[in-house]
């Protein structure tokens, strides 16, 4: 059972590095990259470029370099007609070696944002027209889980005709060489819980009937941008949720028809206990899916409630537990015509059968708690 991705969503997962491939559509105002992954214990640098064209030897609206040399910094730079711009140099090094990382690169109306692990590190002005970039490269000392766009430029050719071109798509390597690539300046190019909150009975308070009681607290009732062209799926077009607070209760407007898919990217932090994602009737209350990953018996239990009780729980998986202590997720539920089909990291994890078959339509409510964070929620 393959993974197909709706428009709007085209994620990327472990690439094989160095890697370079089309963003689809480009990028524009609003638009934001994200990349998780992580850095190893001997590195020396790694780096991120946007290009603004099919060749490698296409300009470079911004080229992102953290180095390790014993005087560690990131650089900032551009390159137009082969040649590179002014370096901008900041001394603060947001990456520990041998730890993950998530990088988001937002375009606003005037620069690229840069955040590294939710914190701000850096602004750099556009030098080149940000609609001419379509295309992103990673290179060097760095292992990359997952890459998505969100808010690109929607279904289109961008800088590629369909299907890319030989060489240029995802998941393809290669990077500057021939053209005065690599890293300006250096050598002429080239380079060298513990469990407190969330769960009763075992981590103090969460889920109703999960360990005898609790419940959410204060809660009562209440790409690559662009898809694959020719996806039968509803769009991925309306504004992702970004870093919501945890615990999280928010509604799923129009409610899970068959086709949709909702898509949660978070984090795992070290010495989590559990975390749970609820699919709710908020007319009922009825839960139609709990997913349940508990890290200290390695399982994903999913189960429902209907009528205030519990049903049957389920623990076979289609694979290993992709949940992992200090790790990125990225979990798409999507809805069929019987049952709930759920990926992770673009691979299927369980298939869970409707239980609540009359009211499919009528689960309108997505709640997340527990040990995790939360990157965005996009429906």
């Amino acid at each position: 059972m393959a993974f197909q991705a709706p428009p709007g969503y085209q994620p990327v997962y472990s690439p094989a590095i160095p890697y370079m491939g089309p963003i689809y559509g480009g990028l524009r105002e609003g638009a934001s990259i994200y990349l998780q992954g992580s850095v190893p214990d001997k590195i020396t640098r790694f780096f991120v470029n946007l290009f603004c064209g099919q060749s490698e030897c296409s300009d470079i609206a911004v080229h992102f370099n953290p180095r390790f040399d014993g005087w560690d910094k990131v650089v900032f730079n551009s390159r137009r007609n082969n040649t590179w711009d002014a370096e901008e140099t900041i001394r603060s090094m947001p990456f520990d070696k041998g730890e993950t990382f998530e990088i988001v690169i937002t375009c606003s109306p005037h620069d690229y944002q840069f955040k590294v692990n939710g914190e701000v590190l850096y602004t750099f002005k556009y030098r080149l027209p940000l609609a001419k970039v379509c295309a992103i490269e990673i290179g060097g000392d760095v292992v990359i889980q997952s890459i998505n766009v969100i808010g690109g430029g929607g279904i289109g050719p961008g800088c590629y005709p369909e299907g890319g071109r030989p060489g240029f798509e995802i998941g393809q390597g290669g990077f500057p060489g021939d053209c005065g690539g690599g890293f300006p300046g250096d050598c002429g190019g080239g380079f060298p819980g513990d469990c407190g909150g969330g769960f009763p009975g075992d981590c103090g308070g969460g889920f109703p009937g999960d360990c005898g009681g609790g419940g959410y607290p204060g809660y009562m009732g209440g790409n690559m941008g662009g898809g694959f062209p020719g996806s039968n799926l509803p769009s991925m077009a309306g504004q992702p949720i970004y870093n919501p607070p945890i615990p999280y209760s928010g509604a799923i407007p129009g409610g899970m028809f068959p086709k949709r898919t909702v898509v949660i990217r978070g984090m795992v932090p070290k010495k989590a206990c559990r975390f749970g994602i609820n699919f709710l009737v908020s007319r009922s209350r009825d839960t139609a899916l709990h997913v349940n990953p508990r890290f200290k018996d390695d399982v994903v239990v999913r189960n429902s409630m209907i009528g205030g009780r519990w049903g049957q729980e389920e623990r076979e998986m289609l694979g290993d537990n992709p949940f992992k202590e200090g790790e990125y997720f990225d979990m798409s539920v999507r809805c069929s015509g019987d049952r709930f089909k759920v990926f992770v990291n673009g691979r299927p994890l369980f298939d869970f059968r409707h239980r609540l078959q009359n009211a499919v339509n009528e689960i309108d409510t997505l709640e997340v708690a527990g040990d995790v964070q939360i990157s965005y929620i996009h429906l």
